[in-house]
Protein backbone atom coordinates (compact mmCIF):
# COMPACT_ATOMS: atom_id res chain seq x y z
CA UNK A 1 0.00 0.00 0.00
CA UNK A 2 1.15 3.72 -0.63
CA UNK A 3 1.28 6.58 1.55
CA UNK A 4 2.37 10.43 1.45
CA UNK A 5 5.25 11.14 3.92
CA UNK A 6 7.03 13.86 4.77
CA UNK A 7 10.94 14.30 5.45
CA UNK A 8 12.61 16.98 6.66
CA UNK A 9 15.59 17.68 4.31
CA UNK A 10 19.66 19.22 4.78
CA UNK A 11 18.29 22.38 4.44
CA UNK A 12 15.45 22.21 6.21
CA UNK A 13 12.72 22.09 3.84
CA UNK A 14 10.32 19.60 3.54
CA UNK A 15 10.40 16.75 1.25
CA UNK A 16 6.70 15.49 -0.12
CA UNK A 17 7.47 11.58 -0.97
CA UNK A 18 5.00 8.53 -1.82
CA UNK A 19 6.26 6.01 -0.35
CA UNK A 20 4.92 2.21 -0.36
CA UNK A 21 6.55 -1.87 1.14
CA UNK A 22 8.46 -4.07 -1.20
CA UNK A 23 8.41 -7.01 0.08
CA UNK A 24 8.53 -6.01 3.38
CA UNK A 25 10.96 -3.10 2.49
CA UNK A 26 10.16 0.38 2.28
CA UNK A 27 10.45 1.71 -1.24
CA UNK A 28 10.56 5.54 -2.53
CA UNK A 29 8.01 5.32 -5.16
CA UNK A 30 8.03 9.24 -6.08
CA UNK A 31 9.53 12.10 -4.69
CA UNK A 32 6.70 15.02 -5.26
CA UNK A 33 8.97 18.31 -4.21
CA UNK A 34 10.40 20.18 -1.85
CA UNK A 35 8.55 23.05 0.63
CA UNK A 36 9.63 25.73 1.93
CA UNK A 37 6.53 27.59 3.36
CA UNK A 38 3.55 26.34 4.48
CA UNK A 39 1.60 27.19 0.97
CA UNK A 40 4.13 25.30 -1.02
CA UNK A 41 3.85 22.41 1.38
CA UNK A 42 -0.06 22.57 1.03
CA UNK A 43 0.29 22.38 -2.84
CA UNK A 44 2.58 19.75 -3.01
CA UNK A 45 0.24 17.38 -0.72
CA UNK A 46 -2.21 18.00 -2.76
CA UNK A 47 -0.55 16.88 -6.01
CA UNK A 48 0.51 13.85 -3.92
CA UNK A 49 -2.88 12.83 -2.94
CA UNK A 50 -3.65 13.13 -6.71
CA UNK A 51 -1.44 10.75 -7.58
CA UNK A 52 -1.99 8.32 -5.49
CA UNK A 53 -4.79 5.89 -6.43
CA UNK A 54 -6.14 6.23 -3.04
CA UNK A 55 -6.80 10.10 -2.45
CA UNK A 56 -7.36 9.20 1.14
CA UNK A 57 -4.58 8.08 1.94
CA UNK A 58 -2.87 9.90 4.63
CA UNK A 59 0.49 11.33 5.46
CA UNK A 60 3.51 9.67 7.95
CA UNK A 61 6.67 12.04 8.45
CA UNK A 62 9.01 8.98 8.99
CA UNK A 63 12.28 11.47 9.52
CA UNK A 64 14.20 10.11 6.67
CA UNK A 65 16.16 11.63 4.33
CA UNK A 66 15.19 10.63 0.73
CA UNK A 67 18.07 9.47 -1.68
CA UNK A 68 16.39 11.00 -4.66
CA UNK A 69 17.85 13.91 -6.27
CA UNK A 70 15.46 16.91 -4.45
CA UNK A 71 13.35 19.49 -6.50
CA UNK A 72 12.93 22.89 -5.15
CA UNK A 73 10.02 24.98 -5.41
CA UNK A 74 10.50 28.46 -6.38
CA UNK A 75 9.44 31.11 -3.68
CA UNK A 76 6.46 33.22 -4.34
CA UNK A 77 7.32 36.40 -5.74
CA UNK A 78 5.35 39.46 -3.81
CA UNK A 79 2.14 39.91 -4.93
CA UNK A 80 1.83 42.05 -8.07
CA UNK A 81 -1.46 44.70 -8.10
CA UNK A 82 -3.44 42.35 -9.21
CA UNK A 83 -3.65 40.37 -5.87
CA UNK A 84 -4.68 41.54 -2.69
CA UNK A 85 -3.53 38.33 -0.63
CA UNK A 86 -2.35 39.31 3.17
CA UNK A 87 -0.10 36.89 5.31
CA UNK A 88 -1.04 33.55 5.25
CA UNK A 89 -2.87 32.81 8.67
CA UNK A 90 -2.86 29.67 11.17
CA UNK A 91 1.41 28.78 10.03
CA UNK A 92 1.70 26.90 13.29
CA UNK A 93 -1.46 24.48 12.03
CA UNK A 94 -2.34 21.74 13.45
CA UNK A 95 -2.86 19.92 10.48
CA UNK A 96 -0.80 20.70 7.12
CA UNK A 97 -2.41 23.24 4.56
CA UNK A 98 -5.07 21.88 2.07
CA UNK A 99 -4.36 23.73 -1.70
CA UNK A 100 -8.01 24.26 -2.83
CA UNK A 101 -7.56 25.10 -6.41
CA UNK A 102 -4.93 26.40 -8.58
CA UNK A 103 -5.93 28.67 -11.42
CA UNK A 104 -4.53 30.63 -14.06
CA UNK A 105 -6.06 33.91 -13.00
CA UNK A 106 -3.04 36.17 -13.96
CA UNK A 107 -3.69 35.65 -17.48
CA UNK A 108 -7.45 36.24 -17.46
CA UNK A 109 -6.62 39.33 -15.76
CA UNK A 110 -4.22 40.79 -18.38
CA UNK A 111 -6.51 39.67 -21.15
CA UNK A 112 -9.66 41.56 -19.46
CA UNK A 113 -7.53 44.63 -18.89
CA UNK A 114 -7.16 44.86 -22.58
CA UNK A 115 -10.75 43.83 -23.53
CA UNK A 116 -11.31 46.76 -21.00
CA UNK A 117 -8.88 49.20 -22.37
CA UNK A 118 -10.16 48.57 -25.75
CA UNK A 119 -13.74 49.94 -24.53
CA UNK A 120 -15.46 46.57 -24.98
CA UNK A 121 -16.90 46.79 -21.11
CA UNK A 122 -19.35 48.79 -22.01
CA UNK A 123 -21.19 46.43 -23.20
CA UNK A 124 -21.85 45.44 -19.73
CA UNK A 125 -21.93 41.77 -20.69
CA UNK A 126 -19.80 39.38 -18.07
CA UNK A 127 -20.20 36.15 -19.86
CA UNK A 128 -19.88 37.52 -23.18
CA UNK A 129 -17.10 38.73 -22.08
CA UNK A 130 -15.67 35.58 -20.55
CA UNK A 131 -17.00 34.08 -23.95
CA UNK A 132 -14.81 36.26 -26.15
CA UNK A 133 -11.03 35.53 -23.42
CA UNK A 134 -11.77 31.96 -23.25
CA UNK A 135 -11.78 31.81 -27.18
CA UNK A 136 -8.34 33.56 -27.09
CA UNK A 137 -6.59 30.93 -24.28
CA UNK A 138 -8.29 28.05 -25.85
CA UNK A 139 -11.29 28.05 -28.52
CA UNK A 140 -13.34 25.43 -27.32
CA UNK A 141 -17.10 24.76 -27.58
CA UNK A 142 -19.88 26.21 -25.53
CA UNK A 143 -20.41 23.05 -22.92
CA UNK A 144 -15.97 22.77 -23.03
CA UNK A 145 -16.12 26.53 -22.16
CA UNK A 146 -17.11 26.57 -18.74
CA UNK A 147 -13.26 24.14 -18.28
CA UNK A 148 -11.48 26.61 -19.62
CA UNK A 149 -12.65 29.46 -17.40
CA UNK A 150 -12.33 27.22 -14.44
CA UNK A 151 -8.85 26.80 -15.52
CA UNK A 152 -8.01 30.82 -15.72
CA UNK A 153 -9.94 31.33 -12.24
CA UNK A 154 -13.33 32.40 -13.30
CA UNK A 155 -16.95 30.34 -12.61
CA UNK A 156 -18.12 29.97 -15.62
CA UNK A 157 -22.08 30.48 -16.33
CA UNK A 158 -24.12 27.35 -17.02
CA UNK A 159 -24.66 25.83 -20.98
CA UNK A 160 -27.96 27.69 -21.12
CA UNK A 161 -26.63 31.19 -19.81
CA UNK A 162 -24.02 30.87 -22.56
CA UNK A 163 -26.73 30.39 -25.32
CA UNK A 164 -28.39 33.57 -23.61
CA UNK A 165 -25.55 35.06 -24.13
CA UNK A 166 -25.47 34.08 -27.84
CA UNK A 167 -28.77 35.30 -28.41
CA UNK A 168 -28.00 38.84 -26.86
CA UNK A 169 -25.36 39.47 -29.65
CA UNK A 170 -27.59 39.99 -32.43
CA UNK A 171 -30.93 41.43 -30.15
CA UNK A 172 -28.56 44.17 -28.28
CA UNK A 173 -26.50 44.79 -31.71
CA UNK A 174 -23.20 43.67 -29.70
CA UNK A 175 -21.59 43.57 -33.30
CA UNK A 176 -22.61 46.50 -34.52
CA UNK A 177 -21.14 48.48 -30.88
CA UNK A 178 -17.87 46.23 -31.32
CA UNK A 179 -17.18 48.00 -34.82
CA UNK A 180 -17.47 51.33 -33.20
CA UNK A 181 -15.07 50.79 -30.60
CA UNK A 182 -12.80 48.80 -32.37
CA UNK A 183 -12.95 52.44 -34.98
CA UNK A 184 -12.48 55.01 -32.28
CA UNK A 185 -9.40 52.69 -31.13
CA UNK A 186 -7.51 52.94 -34.30
CA UNK A 187 -8.18 56.85 -34.83
CA UNK A 188 -7.39 57.20 -31.39
CA UNK A 189 -3.71 54.89 -32.24
CA UNK A 190 -3.47 55.68 -35.79
CA UNK A 191 -5.00 56.83 -38.44
CA UNK A 192 -8.21 55.29 -40.64
CA UNK A 193 -7.45 56.88 -44.13
CA UNK A 194 -6.28 53.02 -45.50
CA UNK A 195 -8.06 50.05 -44.67
CA UNK A 196 -7.93 46.61 -45.70
CA UNK A 197 -10.17 43.83 -47.19
CA UNK A 198 -10.01 40.19 -47.60
CA UNK A 199 -12.54 37.31 -47.26
CA UNK A 200 -12.05 33.90 -46.75
CA UNK A 201 -14.67 30.92 -46.34
CA UNK A 202 -15.48 29.08 -42.90
CA UNK A 203 -17.02 25.48 -43.12
CA UNK A 204 -19.78 23.51 -41.37
CA UNK A 205 -19.85 20.27 -39.75
CA UNK A 206 -22.84 19.71 -41.76
CA UNK A 207 -24.56 18.11 -45.10
CA UNK A 208 -27.17 19.82 -45.91
CA UNK A 209 -27.39 23.28 -47.01
CA UNK A 210 -29.82 26.17 -46.18
CA UNK A 211 -30.58 29.85 -46.91
CA UNK A 212 -27.41 31.09 -45.66
CA UNK A 213 -24.61 27.79 -45.53
CA UNK A 214 -24.41 27.23 -49.71
CA UNK A 215 -21.73 24.99 -51.39
CA UNK A 216 -19.23 27.10 -52.73
CA UNK A 217 -15.62 28.01 -53.68
CA UNK A 218 -13.59 27.21 -50.58
CA UNK A 219 -10.41 28.26 -50.05
CA UNK A 220 -10.24 24.62 -47.66
CA UNK A 221 -10.81 22.64 -50.49
CA UNK A 222 -13.89 21.35 -48.98
CA UNK A 223 -17.23 20.25 -50.74
CA UNK A 224 -19.76 20.83 -47.87
CA UNK A 225 -21.61 23.86 -46.81
CA UNK A 226 -20.04 27.22 -46.06
CA UNK A 227 -20.14 31.31 -45.13
CA UNK A 228 -18.15 33.99 -46.79
CA UNK A 229 -16.62 36.09 -44.07
CA UNK A 230 -15.27 39.41 -45.24
CA UNK A 231 -12.57 41.35 -42.78
CA UNK A 232 -11.98 44.66 -43.18
CA UNK A 233 -9.01 46.06 -41.09
CA UNK A 234 -6.51 48.94 -40.90
CA UNK A 235 -3.31 49.27 -42.26
CA UNK A 236 -1.31 46.80 -39.27
CA UNK A 237 -4.23 44.46 -39.60
CA UNK A 238 -6.59 45.55 -36.48
CA UNK A 239 -10.34 44.57 -37.31
CA UNK A 240 -12.41 47.22 -37.77
CA UNK A 241 -15.94 45.50 -39.70
CA UNK A 242 -16.65 41.86 -40.07
CA UNK A 243 -19.65 39.99 -42.43
CA UNK A 244 -21.10 37.33 -43.23
CA UNK A 245 -22.44 36.23 -46.97
CA UNK A 246 -24.19 33.26 -48.35
CA UNK A 247 -21.24 30.35 -48.72
CA UNK A 248 -21.96 30.57 -52.56
CA UNK A 249 -21.71 34.30 -53.16
CA UNK A 250 -18.54 35.13 -55.19
CA UNK A 251 -15.52 37.31 -53.25
CA UNK A 252 -16.20 40.06 -55.97
CA UNK A 253 -19.67 40.93 -54.73
CA UNK A 254 -18.96 40.87 -50.99
CA UNK A 255 -16.37 43.95 -51.02
CA UNK A 256 -18.57 46.51 -52.43
CA UNK A 257 -21.21 46.13 -49.43
CA UNK A 258 -18.63 46.05 -46.62
CA UNK A 259 -17.29 49.48 -47.66
CA UNK A 260 -20.62 50.78 -48.01
CA UNK A 261 -21.42 49.34 -44.48
CA UNK A 262 -18.30 50.98 -43.15
CA UNK A 263 -19.02 54.25 -44.49
CA UNK A 264 -22.92 54.50 -43.04
CA UNK A 265 -21.37 53.21 -39.85
CA UNK A 266 -19.01 55.82 -39.20
CA UNK A 267 -19.68 58.72 -41.81
CA UNK A 268 -16.60 58.93 -43.68
CA UNK A 269 -15.80 58.49 -47.43
CA UNK A 270 -12.07 59.49 -47.91
CA UNK A 271 -10.19 56.09 -47.43
CA UNK A 272 -8.25 53.79 -49.30
CA UNK A 273 -9.71 50.35 -49.62
CA UNK A 274 -6.53 48.10 -50.45
CA UNK A 275 -7.98 44.44 -51.97
CA UNK A 276 -6.34 41.33 -53.54
CA UNK A 277 -5.92 41.01 -57.61
CA UNK A 278 -9.51 39.50 -58.72
CA UNK A 279 -11.42 40.94 -55.62
CA UNK A 280 -12.36 44.08 -57.93
CA UNK A 281 -13.22 43.42 -61.40
CA UNK A 282 -13.67 46.67 -63.86
CA UNK A 283 -17.53 46.96 -63.41
CA UNK A 284 -16.52 46.87 -59.44
CA UNK A 285 -14.18 49.42 -59.80
CA UNK A 286 -16.14 51.71 -60.86
CA UNK A 287 -19.22 51.01 -58.56
CA UNK A 288 -16.00 51.60 -55.46
CA UNK A 289 -14.73 54.78 -57.31
CA UNK A 290 -18.44 55.67 -57.83
CA UNK A 291 -19.01 55.71 -54.32
CA UNK A 292 -15.96 57.82 -53.01
CA UNK A 293 -12.99 55.69 -51.73
CA UNK A 294 -10.10 55.72 -53.30
CA UNK A 295 -8.98 52.09 -54.29
CA UNK A 296 -5.37 50.21 -54.75
CA UNK A 297 -5.67 46.56 -56.37
CA UNK A 298 -3.42 43.97 -58.00
CA UNK A 299 -3.50 43.81 -61.66
CA UNK A 300 -3.36 40.50 -63.28
CA UNK A 301 0.24 39.91 -64.98
CA UNK A 302 -2.16 38.94 -68.24
CA UNK A 303 -2.91 42.48 -68.55
CA UNK A 304 0.65 43.61 -68.87
CA UNK A 305 1.07 43.34 -72.68
CA UNK A 306 -1.87 45.68 -73.44
CA UNK A 307 -0.98 47.90 -69.92
CA UNK A 308 2.66 48.27 -71.27
CA UNK A 309 2.68 48.06 -75.50
CA UNK A 310 4.05 51.31 -75.72
CA UNK A 311 6.74 50.08 -73.13
CA UNK A 312 7.08 47.13 -75.13
CA UNK A 313 7.36 48.98 -78.33
CA UNK A 314 9.72 51.42 -77.03
CA UNK A 315 12.06 49.69 -74.76
CA UNK A 316 11.63 46.04 -75.27
CA UNK A 317 11.33 43.44 -72.53
CA UNK A 318 14.71 43.89 -71.16
CA UNK A 319 13.66 45.19 -67.02
CA UNK A 320 15.83 46.54 -64.30
CA UNK A 321 15.85 45.18 -60.88
CA UNK A 322 13.46 47.49 -58.75
CA UNK A 323 12.50 49.54 -61.98
CA UNK A 324 8.81 51.09 -61.73
CA UNK A 325 6.57 52.12 -64.80
CA UNK A 326 3.74 54.75 -63.64
CA UNK A 327 1.48 54.97 -66.18
CA UNK A 328 -1.98 54.03 -67.35
CA UNK A 329 -4.37 50.73 -68.20
CA UNK A 330 -7.66 50.38 -70.03
CA UNK A 331 -10.74 49.61 -68.07
CA UNK A 332 -11.92 47.61 -71.05
CA UNK A 333 -10.48 47.23 -75.00
CA UNK A 334 -7.22 48.58 -75.67
CA UNK A 335 -4.60 51.19 -74.15
CA UNK A 336 -3.89 54.55 -75.33
CA UNK A 337 -1.98 55.51 -78.26
CA UNK A 338 1.47 53.14 -78.19
CA UNK A 339 2.93 55.33 -81.13
CA UNK A 340 3.83 58.04 -77.62
CA UNK A 341 6.86 56.92 -76.19
CA UNK A 342 6.60 58.75 -72.81
CA UNK A 343 4.34 56.89 -70.54
CA UNK A 344 1.62 59.50 -69.98
CA UNK A 345 0.39 60.59 -66.21
CA UNK A 346 -2.64 59.42 -65.32
CA UNK A 347 -5.73 61.91 -64.81
CA UNK A 348 -9.37 61.32 -63.89
CA UNK A 349 -10.59 63.75 -66.71
CA UNK A 350 -7.73 63.57 -69.42
CA UNK A 351 -8.11 59.48 -68.94
CA UNK A 352 -11.66 58.66 -68.58
CA UNK A 353 -11.87 55.29 -69.85
CA UNK A 354 -8.53 54.17 -67.88
CA UNK A 355 -7.06 53.84 -64.70
CA UNK A 356 -4.11 54.67 -62.88
CA UNK A 357 -1.48 51.61 -63.40
CA UNK A 358 2.06 50.68 -61.19
CA UNK A 359 3.73 48.02 -62.72
CA UNK A 360 7.37 46.56 -60.59
CA UNK A 361 9.90 44.50 -61.65
CA UNK A 362 11.74 42.43 -59.14
CA UNK A 363 14.64 40.33 -59.15
CA UNK A 364 13.55 37.36 -56.77
CA UNK A 365 10.37 37.56 -58.38
CA UNK A 366 11.66 36.61 -62.17
CA UNK A 367 13.57 33.95 -60.66
CA UNK A 368 11.05 32.47 -58.55
CA UNK A 369 8.57 33.26 -61.56
CA UNK A 370 11.14 31.03 -64.43
CA UNK A 371 11.34 28.24 -61.78
CA UNK A 372 7.60 28.67 -61.41
CA UNK A 373 7.47 28.41 -65.25
CA UNK A 374 9.79 25.73 -66.26
CA UNK A 375 8.32 22.95 -63.65
CA UNK A 376 5.18 23.66 -65.71
CA UNK A 377 6.89 23.32 -68.86
CA UNK A 378 8.32 20.17 -67.59
CA UNK A 379 4.80 18.90 -66.90
CA UNK A 380 3.55 19.81 -69.95
CA UNK A 381 6.02 18.04 -71.82
CA UNK A 382 5.74 14.87 -69.96
CA UNK A 383 2.47 15.07 -70.47
CA UNK A 384 3.17 15.02 -74.00
CA UNK A 385 5.02 12.63 -74.69
CA UNK A 386 2.77 10.64 -72.75
CA UNK A 387 5.36 9.80 -69.48
CA UNK A 388 2.92 11.21 -67.43
CA UNK A 389 -1.33 10.86 -67.64
CA UNK A 390 -3.30 13.63 -66.73
CA UNK A 391 -5.53 16.23 -67.54
CA UNK A 392 -4.04 18.81 -70.33
CA UNK A 393 -1.85 21.39 -67.86
CA UNK A 394 -0.62 24.75 -68.49
CA UNK A 395 1.23 25.31 -72.04
CA UNK A 396 -0.52 22.50 -74.12
CA UNK A 397 -2.21 23.02 -76.46
CA UNK A 398 -4.24 20.33 -79.23
CA UNK A 399 -2.74 20.80 -82.81
CA UNK A 400 -5.21 18.37 -84.93
CA UNK A 401 -5.93 16.19 -82.01
CA UNK A 402 -2.56 15.78 -81.07
CA UNK A 403 -1.51 17.33 -77.95
CA UNK A 404 2.04 19.83 -78.38
CA UNK A 405 3.62 22.13 -76.45
CA UNK A 406 2.55 26.27 -76.79
CA UNK A 407 5.55 27.46 -77.39
CA UNK A 408 4.17 31.32 -78.16
CA UNK A 409 1.91 31.21 -74.17
CA UNK A 410 5.45 29.78 -72.72
CA UNK A 411 7.56 32.41 -74.65
CA UNK A 412 4.80 35.71 -73.50
CA UNK A 413 5.01 33.91 -70.08
CA UNK A 414 8.40 34.32 -70.05
CA UNK A 415 8.60 37.67 -71.19
CA UNK A 416 6.09 38.88 -68.03
CA UNK A 417 8.27 37.28 -65.65
CA UNK A 418 9.33 39.14 -62.48
CA UNK A 419 6.30 42.10 -63.18
CA UNK A 420 3.84 42.67 -60.76
CA UNK A 421 0.84 45.42 -61.43
CA UNK A 422 -1.26 47.90 -59.16
CA UNK A 423 -4.24 49.23 -60.22
CA UNK A 424 -5.23 52.90 -58.39
CA UNK A 425 -7.37 55.42 -58.73
CA UNK A 426 -5.40 57.85 -57.03
CA UNK A 427 -3.09 60.13 -59.04
CA UNK A 428 0.40 60.29 -58.41
CA UNK A 429 0.25 63.75 -56.45
CA UNK A 430 -2.16 62.41 -53.88
CA UNK A 431 0.45 58.95 -54.06
CA UNK A 432 3.47 58.20 -55.20
CA UNK A 433 4.20 54.44 -56.71
CA UNK A 434 6.48 53.29 -53.52
CA UNK A 435 3.68 54.26 -51.84
CA UNK A 436 1.36 52.59 -53.57
CA UNK A 437 3.15 49.42 -54.07
CA UNK A 438 3.69 49.59 -50.24
CA UNK A 439 0.47 49.88 -49.01
CA UNK A 440 -0.82 46.73 -51.25
CA UNK A 441 2.20 44.72 -49.65
CA UNK A 442 0.23 45.88 -46.27
CA UNK A 443 -2.25 43.17 -47.27
CA UNK A 444 -0.42 40.54 -45.51
CA UNK A 445 -1.51 42.02 -42.34
CA UNK A 446 -5.23 41.41 -42.89
CA UNK A 447 -4.40 37.93 -44.28
CA UNK A 448 -2.56 37.03 -41.19
CA UNK A 449 -5.76 38.51 -39.17
CA UNK A 450 -7.68 35.97 -40.73
CA UNK A 451 -5.09 32.87 -40.43
CA UNK A 452 -5.11 34.16 -36.81
CA UNK A 453 -9.15 33.87 -36.28
CA UNK A 454 -8.85 29.60 -38.26
CA UNK A 455 -5.86 28.36 -36.15
CA UNK A 456 -5.49 30.98 -32.87
CA UNK A 457 -9.25 31.25 -32.41
CA UNK A 458 -10.07 28.22 -34.29
CA UNK A 459 -13.26 30.06 -36.24
CA UNK A 460 -14.00 27.45 -38.07
CA UNK A 461 -15.30 24.48 -38.37
CA UNK A 462 -18.15 26.24 -37.40
CA UNK A 463 -20.98 23.60 -34.99
CA UNK A 464 -23.70 25.72 -34.79
CA UNK A 465 -26.56 26.07 -37.77
CA UNK A 466 -28.81 29.10 -36.84
CA UNK A 467 -28.79 32.20 -38.63
CA UNK A 468 -28.67 34.57 -35.62
CA UNK A 469 -25.85 31.76 -33.59
CA UNK A 470 -23.79 32.24 -36.97
CA UNK A 471 -23.43 35.48 -36.52
CA UNK A 472 -23.14 35.41 -32.97
CA UNK A 473 -20.31 33.09 -33.17
CA UNK A 474 -18.23 35.90 -35.51
CA UNK A 475 -18.77 38.46 -33.29
CA UNK A 476 -16.95 36.34 -30.38
CA UNK A 477 -14.22 35.26 -32.79
CA UNK A 478 -14.27 39.38 -34.09
CA UNK A 479 -14.35 40.68 -30.31
CA UNK A 480 -11.19 37.92 -29.68
CA UNK A 481 -9.36 38.72 -32.62
CA UNK A 482 -9.56 42.83 -31.67
CA UNK A 483 -8.28 41.41 -27.92
CA UNK A 484 -5.45 39.28 -30.38
CA UNK A 485 -4.22 41.74 -31.88
CA UNK A 486 -4.16 44.71 -29.21
CA UNK A 487 -2.18 41.92 -27.01
CA UNK A 488 0.44 41.32 -30.13
CA UNK A 489 0.84 44.91 -30.68
CA UNK A 490 1.24 45.72 -27.14
CA UNK A 491 3.97 42.71 -26.47
CA UNK A 492 5.32 42.94 -29.78
CA UNK A 493 4.62 38.83 -29.38
CA UNK A 494 2.57 36.20 -31.46
CA UNK A 495 -1.05 35.71 -29.17
CA UNK A 496 -0.25 31.82 -28.91
CA UNK A 497 3.37 32.90 -27.32
CA UNK A 498 2.09 35.29 -25.12
CA UNK A 499 -0.66 32.77 -24.43
CA UNK A 500 2.40 30.01 -24.02
CA UNK A 501 4.16 32.22 -21.52
CA UNK A 502 1.32 33.46 -19.01
CA UNK A 503 -0.94 30.27 -18.61
CA UNK A 504 1.60 28.64 -16.67
CA UNK A 505 1.56 31.46 -14.04
CA UNK A 506 -0.42 29.23 -11.07
CA UNK A 507 -2.25 31.00 -8.49
CA UNK A 508 -2.66 28.98 -5.41
CA UNK A 509 -5.59 28.73 -3.26
CA UNK A 510 -4.60 27.38 0.13
CA UNK A 511 -6.48 26.70 3.15
CA UNK A 512 -5.09 26.90 6.69
CA UNK A 513 -6.77 26.49 10.12
CA UNK A 514 -10.18 27.44 8.07
CA UNK A 515 -8.62 30.34 6.71
CA UNK A 516 -8.73 30.84 2.57
CA UNK A 517 -5.54 32.84 1.20
CA UNK A 518 -5.01 33.14 -2.56
CA UNK A 519 -0.90 33.43 -3.39
CA UNK A 520 0.39 34.80 -6.61
CA UNK A 521 2.85 32.30 -8.87
CA UNK A 522 6.74 33.23 -8.90
CA UNK A 523 6.92 35.33 -11.81
CA UNK A 524 9.71 35.59 -13.96
CA UNK A 525 11.54 38.44 -15.84
CA UNK A 526 10.36 37.61 -19.17
CA UNK A 527 7.03 37.54 -17.80
CA UNK A 528 7.03 40.48 -15.86
CA UNK A 529 7.81 42.15 -19.15
CA UNK A 530 4.67 40.85 -21.04
CA UNK A 531 2.40 41.91 -18.11
CA UNK A 532 4.05 45.30 -18.05
CA UNK A 533 3.68 45.76 -21.52
CA UNK A 534 -0.09 44.55 -21.73
CA UNK A 535 -1.05 47.11 -18.23
CA UNK A 536 0.54 49.84 -19.67
CA UNK A 537 -0.73 49.61 -23.04
CA UNK A 538 2.35 50.04 -24.99
CA UNK A 539 1.93 49.45 -28.87
CA UNK A 540 5.01 48.69 -30.17
CA UNK A 541 4.06 49.39 -33.77
CA UNK A 542 4.90 52.64 -33.44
Amino acid sequence: MAWIRRVRTASGATGVQIAEYDSGRRKIVAHVGSAHTEAELGILLERAREMLADPAQGSFDLGIEPAAPQVRLVAPAPAPALFEAGPLAGTTAAGPPRAVSTDSRLLFQALDGVFGDLGFGALGDDVFRDLVLARVVEPASVLDTGRVLAELGRKAASGKTMRRALARCADRGYRDKIAGLCFAHVLASGDISLVLYDVTTLYFEAGHEDGLRKVGYSKERRAGPQVVAGLLADRRGFPLEIGCFEGNKAEKLTILPAIRQFQARHGIEAVVVVADAGMLPAGNLDDLDEAGPGFIVGSRVTKAPVGLESHFRWHGDAFTDGQVIDTVTPKAGKNNDPALRAEPAWDRKDHPKSWRAVWAVSAKRLARDNRTLTAQENRARDVISGAKSARAPRFVKTDGGTPALDEKALARARRLAGLKGYVTNLPVSVMPPAEVISRYHDLWHVEQSFRMSKTDLAARPVFVRKRDAIEAHLTIVFTALAVARETQNRTGLAIRNVIRQLRPLHSATIAVNGAVQTFPPAIGPEQQKILDDLKNGRDLRH
